[in-house]
């Protein structure tokens, strides 16, 4: 007999998140993934300037506006054909690589970890290190977290003038310039936010994380680096006790677009993961089902893609589309970036194991570490006396896309023009891909997927579910489009 469960709302999540389960002996037969507040940011921006949209974006979020802004000035840039100077990207990169690892900081100490302080693992050897460490508000962690991560925000007010919602991003560049002195403090900052990192994170130099290029080396710092002195090698202990390589696993089908680039060098090449095969991105493949959706419509690609609420629609049960890439459920995020630019030890984790809540945590980590010494090349190679941005003319009619990595994966922005105003605009967020509903097909999103399976019936099988679920990071105010 299957039993019907409905879980919500999701606390510690960007947003509103329930999750309906199918039970059957204990067993997640089936799970729907539900995003039920309906925002439809498409459709403010009909209507406007283009330039509009690099105000009205940034507030689709207010944890990773930053990504918002850079797909909507690249849409923009696109419709205009208009390139950045170096010194734009370069500073575009450290405002978005700020943002990313501002994330991947508070999902890891805010909202993945608080769950391992649970009385339910009192038994577990870890259990009373990682709730002196993790337990919400109250750990030990919490303040001194909240303090290096404000600090490191600095980097906004001096480059972006405020995060979140900043308008320093442009289509040929960023409107603020870097002067000799501005560099140096940003280099102040960034080396007290690595003191943070090396000491209590890590526990162990940045470079040295970014240096471990396969499981065996992994292991071999966890060998090496205490438990009491390392949150990362704590996490370690925690899922190699509780087997979170084993669960949590999705289809290992990966999407990641090109990413940081300076000077047609990008940190990231992004590119796509199907059936074993590697591809570059063809935006052309992607479509968006909207059969499970509240939403008027069938399957249409995002250039031509329309958000109209249909509340009353039978069978659909969420307000987030389904996003595929040549009709197949996407995983996208850390492990997609660095799996796909052929990282080492992410391509080992990859092929051993998969998609999984170990190899997502892990991984998030390690890019955590490099993109911090990313930030500390881009603000050495500033150039003060070199322009910033380029001037930009629109046409009256054209199309633009814009591609870039958040935090929590792929965003795309698909922007259409008619007589000089916006007449279509849509976007699709990361956690539309990863939280993504049935689609035409019935074939069920990445985290639907991932579930099916789980053992549920007891206080350790809540918790593996919870701990699945903030595997893929949700942020569901960006889901909703």
């Amino acid at each position: 007999m299957v039993r019907k469960i409905t879980l919500g709302p999701v606390n510690r999540v960007e947003g509103e998140l329930e999750v309906q389960l199918e039970l059957s002996q204990g067993r997640i037969e089936a799970a729907y993934v539900k995003s039920t507040l309906y925002r439809g940011f498409e459709n403010l921006l009909t209507g406007k300037n283009p330039m509009d949209a690099l105000a009205i974006t940034p507030r689709i979020c207010g944890i990773c506006s930053v990504s918002q802004s850079v797909a909507s000035a690249r849409a923009i840039a696109d419709l205009a054909q208009v390139q950045m100077p170096a010194n734009g990207e370069r500073v575009t990169n450290i405002i978005l690589a700020t943002e990313v690892v501002t994330d991947l900081l508070t999902h890891f100490y805010l909202f993945f970890m608080p769950d391992f302080s649970d009385s339910a693992y009192n038994a577990e050897s870890w259990s009373k290190l990682a709730a002196q460490r993790f337990t919400a508000i109250q750990g030990e962690r919490h303040s001194a977290m909240l303090k290096a991560r404000a600090e490191f925000l600095h980097i906004m007010g001096i480059l972006a003038g405020k995060w979140p919602h900043s308008l320093v991003f442009q289509p040929g560049g960023v409107s603020k310039t870097v002067t000799l002195s501005e560099q140096l403090k940003l280099k102040g900052i960034v080396t007290g936010f690595r003191a943070f990192l090396e000491s209590v994170l890590f526990g162990d130099r940045l470079e040295n994380i970014g240096a471990l290029d396969s499981v065996n080396a992994l292991n071999r710092w966890q060998q090496e680096h205490a438990e009491e002195r390392s949150d990362f090698a704590l996490f370690l202990a925690i899922s190699e006790s509780l087997d979170l390589q084993k669960a949590g696993s999705s289809y290992n089908h990966f999407l990641a677009y090109p990413a940081f680039n300076v000077a047609g060098t990008e940190v990231y090449s992004g590119g796509t993961y199907i059936d074993n095969q590697r591809k570059s991105v063809d935006t052309k493949q992607i479509s968006e089902h909207l059969d499970s959706a509240w939403l008027i419509g069938d399957q249409q690609h995002p250039s031509e893609g329309l958000t109209e609420p249909y509340a009353e629609k039978q069978d659909a049960y969420t307000w987030c589309k389904a996003p595929r890439y040549e009709g197949k459920a996407i995983e996208t995020g850390s492990i997609a970036r660095q799996f796909l630019a052929k990282d080492a030890l992410a391509s080992e984790l990859v092929n051993a194991s998969g998609s999984n809540i170990h190899n997502r945590i892990v991984l998030r980590l390690m890019e955590l570490a490099k993109l911090v010494i990313q930030i500390e090349n881009w603000i050495g190679q500033i150039k003060p006396a070199e322009a910033f941005c380029n001037q930009t003319k629109l046409p009256k009619k054209g199309q633009g896309v814009g591609l870039s990595e958040a935090a929590r994966g792929a965003l795309g922005h698909w922007l259409s023009v008619e007589n000089g105003i916006i007449s279509n605009y849509q976007l699709i967020a990361p956690t539309s891909w990863n939280f993504s509903p049935r689609d035409n097909q019935g074939q069920p999103g990445p985290l639907e997927y991932a579930l099916k399976g789980l053992e549920y019936d007891s206080p350790q099988g809540k918790l593996m579910m919870q701990h699945i679920i903030r595997s893929f990071d949700p942020c569901m105010v960006c889901t909703v489009h």
